[in-house]
């Protein structure tokens, strides 16, 4: 049996600039900012994409914004087995999440889907603390850092990993819950701790990698792709800056504090705004040419998608034919083993549309030319 559990208000504060979700302060900030969470549509992009091989299955879930919504918009029947009060009203708390699952757990459920972010995964743990035999869990990406290798690649994998699941043909593998103090990640410290583990269908390609730390020693390399960047800048181009150990370099080179784990907008170097919101990239984009600079996520290989839901298949459209510069260490691109670099803005036909390959500045006067993939074309 599957079991389904949808953290409302996840990933909220990604398109909002506020590099998090967590608290109810964060979550009004981030919808006063015209931010919304997708958590709900990306439940049913992983559900139809189950109910296109198994159309007669049964899910069980929680009511309404926490898993019966988006089962019965996938054209599934919803068995529910949990009603707290506050789903109707999306205002879920955590540990409506850890009961979600815990009575899934208790009702048979042997894969249970979790959409949300670190700290939805985070509470789905707590709540299996202690089952026996505990069910295997699958993440369905829809928060914002998304560090714990407990998620398929994209809504779409999930489903299918769901549906491979329900023939019967899936190995698990034990994976690390991993959460960072949102508070002090916004104070600069991202210090990922753990938090428990999860059994967790397994397919290369399909379920996400661990994030590998950058070490000390690649210090020099990041300084040097760093500086690569620095001077290929052009004047008048206003420049998204987003989240990373290598763009926190290219800001401490040109003398700018960078916000931790925001999008920051620079032109002829200086700061025009820092951590800006999705609509607020939109309006610069308007005002004059403009790119975004990403770097690669160490162990996972995403380029967007994870931490940078500000730069959106809408900002990645305005930005035109050339919109990413990309920077990072040869290391990192050595890590990977040749798997292509991840694309998942949500919009398919953008993530497409990146696809391919992309040149990748990795020193001072060095580049890579290396492959980019939609997650639903990872080989």
């Amino acid at each position: 049996m599957i079991g389904l559990v949808v953290n409302p208000v996840a990933g909220v504060g990604g398109p909002a600039g506020l590099a998090g979700s967590d608290g109810a302060e964060v979550q009004r900030l981030a919808v006063s900012r015209g931010a919304h969470s997708r958590a709900q549509a990306r439940a049913t992009i992983a559900l139809r994409v189950l109910a296109a091989r198994h159309p007669a299955l049964v899910i069980a879930t929680t009511c309404g914004a926490m898993g019966a919504d988006a089962v019965r918009a996938a054209g599934l029947e919803a068995w529910v087995v949990y009603d707290p009060a506050s789903a109707v009203q999306s205002t879920t708390t955590a540990s409506d999440t850890s009961a979600a699952v815990a009575a899934l757990a208790e009702a048979g459920a042997t894969l249970i889907l979790v959409a949300g972010g670190d700290g939805t995964l985070r509470d789905a743990a707590a709540g299996l603390a202690g089952t026996a035999p505990q069910p295997a869990v699958l993440g369905i990406p829809s928060g914002v850092k998304m560090y714990s290798p407990v998620f398929a690649v994209s809504p779409r994998a999930a489903g299918s990993l769901a549906a491979d699941w329900v023939d019967g043909g899936l190995p698990l593998t034990d994976r690390e819950v991993l959460d960072i103090d949102e508070a002090a990640m916004r104070r600069a410290r991202v210090d990922p701790q753990l938090f428990g583990m999860l059994r967790v269908p397994f397919r290369v390609g399909r379920t996400q990698a661990r994030k590998a730390a950058t070490p000390a020693s690649e210090a020099a390399a990041v300084a040097y792709a760093a500086r690569g960047a620095v001077s290929r800048m052009r004047p008048g181009v206003r420049y998204l800056l987003g989240p990373g150990g290598t763009t926190a370099e290219i800001a401490r080179q040109l003398g700018i504090e960078k916000s931790p784990l925001g999008v920051d907008v620079l032109l002829d170097g200086r700061q025009l705004l820092r951590s800006a919101s999705e609509e607020q990239l939109l309006d610069e984009i308007g005002r004059g040419p403009a790119q975004a600079v990403v770097t690669v996520i160490g162990g996972q290989g995403f380029l967007l998608g994870r931490g940078n839901q500000q730069l959106s298949a809408a900002v990645i459209s305005a930005l035109g034919d050339d919109p990413l510069m990309v920077v990072a260490p040869e290391q990192k691109l050595i890590d990977l083993s040749g798997r292509a670099l991840i694309v998942e803005t949500g919009d398919p036909a953008v993530d497409e549309r990146l696809s391919g390959h992309i040149r990748i500045i990795t020193g001072t006067a060095t580049t890579s030319l290396y492959p980019v993939a939609a997650p639903d074309l990872v080989p």
